[in-house]
């Protein structure tokens, strides 16, 4: 997906919402509400999804072009720049005010299937949380950030070889609690990992 590293956007940052789902049906039985009433609390939250620590791996299998590709997948670190060093990345200065470039290392290694014929889509769901925000998404950022790898030189990309690409986005400066978000597939469950900002 190349539209996504040829031009700059800056999206504005997208606040969690927690959406209450109720049951269809049975509104009015009494022996409903009663079972309801009686559950254990834990019964009625969804299940907070488990988050790693950083380095730790998980599996996912990504379509990669016409095939199927498993990757192991570790979400590193979290480069965090300051404000004069993201004035300088940006286009329009004015848009980054209050906000740092924050960038994902992604540690991914292909575990099975065919060679990639083109250049690898298994980091473009990766997304950057911090306080429990989502960033905007920095398209057009470097690709030669220090310890990233340029996606166009991946092209056929085999099993067994481990790369580390990059996804830079743009968080409020001075956020504290930062995570990195990866799913195998766009809108497929997330896998989270806290991590520190360095």
């Amino acid at each position: 997906m190349l539209y996504r590293k040829t031009a700059l956007r800056i999206a504005a940052p997208v606040a969690v919402l927690a959406l209450a789902l109720t049951a269809c049906g049975g509104g009015d039985d009494k022996k409903s509400d009663d079972k309801k009433a009686d559950a254990p609390k834990s019964q009625n939250k969804p299940a907070e999804p488990t988050a790693l620590k950083a380095g730790e791996t998980t599996t996912g299998q990504v379509k990669e072009d016409k095939a199927a590709v498993t990757y192991d997948v570790a979400a590193e670190k979290i480069d965090v720049g300051t404000a004069a060093e993201t004035k300088k990345l940006v286009s329009d200065p004015k848009q980054a005010k209050g906000l740092v470039v924050a960038t994902a290392h992604m540690k991914i290694t292909h575990k099975a299937g065919a060679p990639l014929t083109d250049t690898p889509d298994v980091a473009e769901t990766t997304e950057i949380y911090a306080d429990g925000t989502r960033g905007g998404l920095l398209i057009g950022a470097p690709e030669d950030a220090p310890g990233c790898e340029d996606e166009l030189d991946l092209e056929g990309w085999k099993k067994g070889e481990t790369h580390v690409l990059c996804e830079t986005y743009l968080i409020p400066e001075g956020s504290k609690n930062l995570e990195v978000r990866w799913s195998a597939k766009e809108d497929g469950k997330q896998v989270t990992w806290k991590v520190a900002g360095k």
